[in-house]
């Protein structure tokens, strides 16, 4: 392997895949961390974990490139999210003389937002879902557009990812009062049209191509099984697929690729109708989430695939197909309450083991989940002989999963393994479910049989270490370290002072722990009169509004994001904006005033 220093600009369980691998080949890892992940498991694991400036975050290019520099980095390993999409960082990054684990910018930018992913699929002869592909501005195309193919249609945001910026709309109405037109007007990014297909597969192929020309398709998936457009389950191969559609997927997976030249890996996606057609979504220029799959059925490592391509290497052998793989997306998202977002701090955790487990995550007992990151915890990786033994051992699996401290979805994911729809398709009726499954049959069961949330029980003190030494996770100059020191040599006084204990931190804590679910305004403050209260713990994205302004019932007033998913907060009556305390890029809590609305005194006529 030519490079021997990696820099992986990410963090949590996608930072600790890659860091493994690096390992594995015998380079160092380079990790970048901020304050909240000084004490996280990648940069414990990371042979070299370094400070970001104060202030900076994952997404700060600037911040990311200088770490590079200054620690001899050769190569920047992305990961998914923050910036691994985006194609002004890679060039940056290529002309700083460091190797871009990645396409090319080209590649990047050609398949890097929806519209343009849409105009590259229709010049090499890949038909994507019927839409336009032009940005929308007008709510007489929308309407014109759903006269021709029917409602429901998706007002898509270009630059969103993992269903991020999707509005699905159902009627003429819904089209003339969608918030979507007036937030892409005022600078929130663009938007394109599409049929939403209701009744549909979502299948992917997992790609790689080589600069030397060699292409191939390790793996398809299925991704069906998904909440707000986001996947939940994956499995590994596609299963009950058509005669002759994973044909059709190999060739229109690689006319993508040869369109645009994409050297490194990818994931194709589709959807399948249930009459047959095959329609073109996007590809994603990365590593996807539900890689691992791909692996346990293949055995490759795609990590050290990437490194290799990206060092100008070819794919080499890629075996085939065996066994199933199913991977489990653990959430904090309460199932009970529609899967809205939970926060809170673990205070016990314990995965599965066992025959055909594979266990991907970033997190420890003592970790604060808070919404400013993606709400997944885990990935718990299932894989056997077939797919029916890779089900057993899911279902076996789950229950031995605990997570305590803050909601998850693993009761999800248990009421899904034992549905027939999902576990008993056949050759003859392939898998009895669609994309909105889970949100058309799954959620509303399980919203009826929502428990009450568990009583705080009391929490015993943690037991002390009875080792002689104790070790102790420092920052110096910027850069994570560990220090041991015998235990007694801090002063008793003030033991610890500007230490944080790893092996303290790391005590679990004992009786039963809450359900981790937030207030929501009308517990917290909704009742005072003119109050608009956030619904929910998550970041103010948009102020819509101004002081003094009038605004009428049902206008935008804030847009707030809470893992990952955008929520809209509208004007319940007409009335005059007052204070608005809050601005663009706070934390709120459930509960917190978004804005005070005042109702205009009626005028002497309307007495």
């Amino acid at each position: 392997m030519t490079f021997s220093r990696i820099l992986i600009a990410n963090r949590g369980e996608i930072a600790l895949r890659v860091l493994r691998t690096v390992r594995d080949l015998g380079a160092t890892s380079i990790l970048p961390y901020t304050p909240e992940d000084l004490m996280s498991p990648a940069a414990e694991l990371a042979d070299e974990a370094h400070a970001l400036p104060e202030g900076s975050s994952y997404t700060d290019a600037q911040a990311i490139l200088a770490l590079a520099r200054s620690t001899g980095a050769q190569a920047i390993h992305p990961g998914y999210g923050f910036l691994s999409e985006s194609a002004e960082f890679a060039q940056a990054v290529i002309e700083a003389g460091i190797t871009w684990v990645g396409p090319s910018p080209s590649a990047m930018e050609a398949l890097g937002d929806k519209m343009s992913a849409r105009r590259t699929a229709e010049s090499a002869g890949v038909d994507p879902v019927p839409g336009i592909t032009e940005p929308i501005t007008e709510v007489e195309t929308i309407t014109a557009f759903a006269a021709r193919y029917g409602y429901p249609v998706a007002l898509k945001r270009t630059d969103g990812g993992g269903g991020r910026g999707i509005t699905v709309l159902a009627s003429d109405e819904e089209a003339a009062s969608t918030p979507a037109l007036a937030s892409a007007a005022a600078g929130s990014g663009t938007l394109i049209l599409e049929r939403f297909v209701t009744r549909a597969r979502h299948i992917e192929t997992q790609c790689a191509r080589d600069a030397h020309g060699g292409f191939a398709v390790i793996s398809s998936r299925d991704c069906t099984l998904q909440r707000r457009n986001q996947k939940l389950l994956e499995e590994a191969p596609a299963p009950f697929l058509p005669e002759g559609l994973h044909e059709r997927l190999v060739e229109a997976s690689r006319r993508l690729m040869e369109a645009v030249g994409y050297v490194g890996v990818a994931t194709c996606e589709f959807l399948l109708t249930p009459a047959g057609d095959l329609w073109f979504l996007e590809v994603n220029p990365r590593l996807q989430v539900e890689h691992c799959v791909s692996e346990e059925v293949t055995g490759l490592d795609l990590v050290a695939l990437q490194l290799r391509l990206a060092e100008g290497g070819r794919i080499g052998q890629i075996d085939p197909v065996r066994g199933h793989s199913i991977e489990l997306r653990i959430t904090c998202e309460d199932p009970g309450r529609g899967l809205a977002p939970a926060t809170g701090t673990i205070t016990r955790l314990r995965w599965p083991a066992g025959p055909g487990v594979r266990i991907e995550s970033g997190v420890t007992e003592g970790d604060v989940v808070t919404p400013m990151f993606d709400p997944m915890l885990a990935k718990i990786v299932i894989t056997g002989a077939d797919r029916d033994q890779a089900l057993a051992r899911a279902r076996r699996a789950l229950a031995e999963t605990i997570v305590e401290g803050v909601t998850v979805c693993t009761g999800l994911h248990s009421e899904v393994l034992t549905r027939p729809a999902f576990t008993q398709a056949d050759e003859q009726s392939g898998l009895g479910v669609s994309t909105r499954w889970i949100e058309e049959e799954v959620l509303p069961d399980l919203a009826q049989e929502a428990p009450a949330a568990d009583d705080q029980g009391e929490q015993a003190p943690a037991e002390q270490s009875p080792r002689t030494r104790s070790s102790y996770v420092i920052e110096l100059n910027g850069r994570r370290m560990q220090l041991t020191l015998p235990d007694g040599i801090l002063a008793p006084s003030n033991p610890g002072r500007g230490f944080t204990s790893r092996s303290r931190r790391m005590q679990p804590l004992r009786g039963r722990a809450s359900s981790g679910r937030t207030r929501t305004g009308a517990d917290s403050g909704m009742t005072e009169p003119g109050v608009i209260a956030a619904p929910m713990q998550a970041i103010v994205t948009r102020i819509c509004v101004e002081p003094g302004q009038q605004v009428c019932e049902g206008d935008l007033l804030v847009v707030l994001e809470s893992m990952k998913m955008e929520n809209y907060v509208h004007a319940p009556h007409d009335g005059q904006v007052g204070e608005i305390p809050v601005s663009a890029g706070r934390t709120v809590s459930a509960g917190d005033v978004l804005v005070r609305l005042s109702t205009p005194e009626p005028t002497p006529q309307e007495a």
